[in-house]
């Protein structure tokens, strides 16, 4: 699994609530007992894609962890088959993640003119500003992702509760106003392309690169200009 953050999270400062401790924060003793020596920590589940790991410390659970192709004997292999199954295994991981997974939380209305999707840092601005929208009467709602691959499940139904979904992010993407740009070559970015690609639903964005963590004002300048343009507008479909 890759853990994907950004310099904001990392360097970002902002005042938050501070928490009582509790016992829930400590890591549970470590599991020192002795490894099933008949468990290979290299095969796989053939539902889940899963191996068996020993946890860091058991005794005799020491293995080889190589980033090649193998076998369910550990054996480096470099055939058809074999590298073939690997991928399944790995596809079936995602499959048995995305089983535990549960449908984001909507902030706001589930249902409304505008849905506004972000991941990442973007989320305080995103909310900050969609809850600026909504105290002057616009009926909009956002939706921050956590997941990416796999993805959260049931967006495409959320989606289909909001005449337009759209993202705020920072990348590039093109204005469609622009010279040259027409709806088959504008570049979206990269959270509205992959939400397209795995819903099928017309996807709109917007971002920019500025270089400096995303202001809510400018985010609500734009969403409320969004809103504005879909009055008068048929509700959308996939």
């Amino acid at each position: 699994m890759i853990l994907l953050t950004d310099a904001n999270l990392a360097t970002g400062v902002q005042p938050y609530q501070r928490q009582e401790p509790s016992l829930d924060w400590l890591a549970p003793p470590i599991d020192q007992s002795d490894w099933d020596e008949h468990i290979p920590p290299y095969n796989w589940d053939s539902e889940t894609g899963l191996s068996p790991r020993p946890i860091p410390g058991m005794s005799g659970g020491q293995y080889i962890l190589t980033g090649l192709a193998h076998t369910n004997h550990s054996k480096v292999a470099y055939d058809s088959d074999s590298n073939q199954d690997g991928s399944n295994m790995r596809s079936r991981k995602f499959a048995a993640l995305a089983s535990t997974l549960k449908p984001p939380v909507v902030h706001g209305d589930e249902e409304g003119d505008l849905l506004v999707v972000g991941w990442g840092s973007t989320l305080g601005a995103i909310e900050e500003a969609v809850d600026r929208a909504r105290a002057e009467g616009y009926k909009i709602s956002s939706l921050h992702l956590r997941f990416i691959l796999p993805m959260e499940p049931g967006l495409k139904a959320i989606f289909n509760r909001f005449r337009r979904v759209m993202t705020v992010e920072i990348n590039y993407s093109d204005d469609p106003d622009t010279p040259l740009i027409t709806e088959e070559t504008r570049r979206y970015a990269q959270l509205a392309m992959l939400l397209r690609a795995h819903t099928l639903i017309d996807i709109d964005c917007w971002s920019v690169v500025y270089g400096h963590p995303l202001q809510p004002g400018m985010i609500k300048n734009v969403l409320t200009n969004r809103l504005e343009d879909l009055q008068g507008e048929t509700p959308c479909s996939d």
